[in-house]
């Protein structure tokens, strides 16, 4: 009798694990859909850029390069407006990047010869994506354009995506058969090959999509932010001290840089001391220094260049100027090697370093998501990181299609084909545990677990009073 109590439990649960799979699989396809897509372009955009933008990105070889104050000086001749930042070439054959503010309110990047100075065109800054049609696809890959709410769809989808990995190997699992399930397609047609193509793909990349969604979370909205103050509150994160001795201002770190390290991109920078209220004079439009109010000189951007390189850091930096009279210059780099990751303030009237970290001073969460970002964004091991990932992202695509698929075949003629709701619509104790688990490692698939659940109750209490009319 015990035995046939826990094969009925255990096919209850297979039941009702494999209809929240098929639905919530069906509901977040979409999303998945945009996710894999413009997260596989996005994997190459420093090739897809360099291609498309060639004229404005490469340069001859030659034997020097001008100043900083003179490439921006060019910079700011062709398209008048007020310096915000400057990048240096990371490569001798590699152009300048200067971005400008216009009169018009918008922020160009500006390339120029750094040998020559002579300005080779200018695109809308695109920030950490380096050109606009790529600023697009990053903001289509985390749905931003449809605001906040767009975030938290793409967030739950991301939750809801290990889950599906976690249930779809469990319903891969053998039931009382001595057999695993399939390591390979065996139907040659129809409905059982797309099932088929469904399994195998899932098996094999399942690991894969588990760590992009994973790594992804850090940048949304309810599972980062509380994951950033976990860290912080456990000294893993950003830890206490960065700001020793030195005022704090309001701006996070996120709205200087085009791209901070993600632990610390909600972190105040620190803040400039003006000598006194005369020193608020600081920099003009071109980035050059006035005196101060003690007749000193105000460091300029080349002493600032000058200042970052003796310190260290490596080429493809970014310099960005300060805006208030209390800001700071800020340099960043994010190099593929992410154990050169470093970001650098400095005082704007005094020159002074406030701030100087690289990956080391993070603390073990920081480290860890850092380096889960840099390789979820193909960076950590070049070419074979971002294939890997490239055949991840065509694995989803293919588990949607096999999905919608499978989904298309099985349905009735004028219905949606959704697994009926069991007459006993209790739902098994273990899936339970199970929901609850996974609805505190991820709020928003609890929540949309709960919309879910009440669905189910809905269409339970009609069929039933279908049932008894």
């Amino acid at each position: 009798m015990t035995d046939i109590t826990n094969r009925a439990a255990g096919a209850a649960l297979y039941r009702a694990v494999w209809r929240w799979h098929f639905i919530a699989g069906l509901v977040i396809l979409p999303f998945v859909l945009i996710l894999a897509a413009t997260g596989g372009i996005y994997l190459f955009k420093d090739e897809i850029n360099d291609a498309a933008h060639r004229p404005l990105r490469f340069v001859e070889v030659r034997a020097e390069a001008l100043p900083p104050s003179q490439i921006t000086a060019a910079a700011l001749a062709a398209h008048p407006g007020t310096l915000r930042a400057y990048t240096p070439a990371p490569a001798p054959d590699r152009s300048a990047e200067v971005d400008i503010v216009g009169d018009d309110g918008l922020r160009n990047t500006i390339y120029v010869d750094p040998n020559d100075g002579r300005v080779l065109g200018a695109l809308w800054d695109g920030g950490a994506a380096g050109s606009p049609a790529m600023y697009v696809v990053r903001k289509l890959h985390s749905l931003e354009y449809a605001g906040w709410f767009g975030n938290r769809l793409i967030e739950a989808a991301a939750g809801w995506m290990v889950l599906l990995v976690a249930s779809g190997i469990y319903l891969w699992l053998p039931r009382g058969r001595k057999t695993v399930g399939t390591l390979r397609i065996k139907a040659t047609r129809g409905r059982p090959w797309w099932r088929d193509l469904h399994a195998v793909t899932g098996i094999y990349t399942g690991v894969f999509i588990v760590f992009l969604a994973l790594t992804g979370l850090p940048w949304s909205g309810v599972w980062g932010t509380k994951f950033y103050d976990t860290a912080y509150a456990l000294g893993l994160g950003m830890p206490d001290g960065y700001w020793s001795n030195t005022p704090q201002s309001t701006i996070p770190a996120q709205d200087v840089m085009d791209r901070a390290p993600w632990i610390m991109e909600r972190q105040p920078i620190p803040s400039s001391q003006a000598p006194d209220e005369g020193a608020h004079a600081g920099h003009g439009a071109s980035g050059m220094a006035s005196d101060g109010p003690d007749n000193t000189m105000l460091p300029t951007l080349d002493t600032v260049v000058t200042t970052v390189e003796n310190l260290g850091i490596v080429a493809g930096y970014a310099i960005n100027l300060p805006t208030t009279p209390t800001g700071v210059f800020t340099a960043s780099v994010y190099p593929d090697d992410i154990t050169y990751e470093r970001v650098i303030h400095l005082d704007r009237y005094t020159g002074e370093v406030l701030y100087d970290a690289d990956l080391q001073d993070l603390g073990t969460l920081g480290r860890w998501a850092e380096w889960g970002i840099s390789v979820h964004m193909g960076q950590e091991w070049g070419l074979l990181n971002q294939v890997v990932l490239l055949l991840a992202c065509l694995a989803m695509i293919m588990l949607c299609v096999s999905a919608a698929t499978m989904w298309w075949k099985r349905r009735p003629s004028g219905a949606l084909g959704i697994p009926a709701v069991p007459t006993d619509w209790r739902i098994p104790r273990t899936l339970l545990g199970m929901a609850i688990v996974a609805g505190i490692f991820f709020p928003l698939v609890g929540l949309s677990m709960l919309i879910l659940l009440a669905i189910e109750l809905a269409a339970h209490l009609i069929g039933r009073r279908r049932r008894l009319a």
